[in-house]
């Protein structure tokens, strides 16, 4: 028979934060991310823009929402990245002719150059993470985090 206060410490102990999936999953990213990062920003471009050109080389024309939840930024920050990639030649802003309230962000043709330069590094970058997790491994990840998404979404 389990002794009751036994029974009750056990359940109050609290795992090590880094056994926490949260945890794992962030520091993941960041260790991707970062090196993904080193990388882009040797060709003068930080991995958010390049998530942002991505974005807007697939479908042209996105509203600054729209590329703040796709990009997986937040509105300040997004404002603050587009307005540098205005600067740099890489987007251009128009007023959606559907809703003149709403402003429009298109990839300008520098900026899909950039995107074509670094979809290189990106897509050796991806095969590197597919080799080091083997083939069915990566799958297998791939699956299971895209019903995390979609199961917490």
């Amino acid at each position: 028979m389990i002794d009751l206060r036994e029974a009750i410490l056990d359940m109050a102990k609290t795992k090590p934060f880094n056994d926490y999936i949260a945890y794992l999953l962030a520091q993941a990213n960041r260790q991707i991310n970062g090196e993904l990062d080193v990388e882009f920003r040797a060709e003068g471009i930080p991995v958010e823009q390049w998530r942002i050109l991505s974005i807007l080389a697939a479908s042209n024309g996105r509203s600054m929402g729209e590329l703040a939840q796709a990009a997986l930024l937040n509105h300040p920050t997004l404002t603050k990245t587009i307005d540098r990639m205005i600067s740099q030649a890489l987007v251009y802003r128009r007023v959606d002719p559907l809703d003149r309230r709403k402003i429009l962000i298109f990839i300008s043709n520098d900026g899909q150059a950039v995107h074509e330069r670094l979809n290189h590094l990106a897509n050796s970058h991806q095969a590197e993470l597919v080799d080091s997790c083997g083939d069915s491994g990566a799958a297998e990840l791939k699956r299971l985090l895209e019903g995390l998404i979609h199961r917490t979404a």
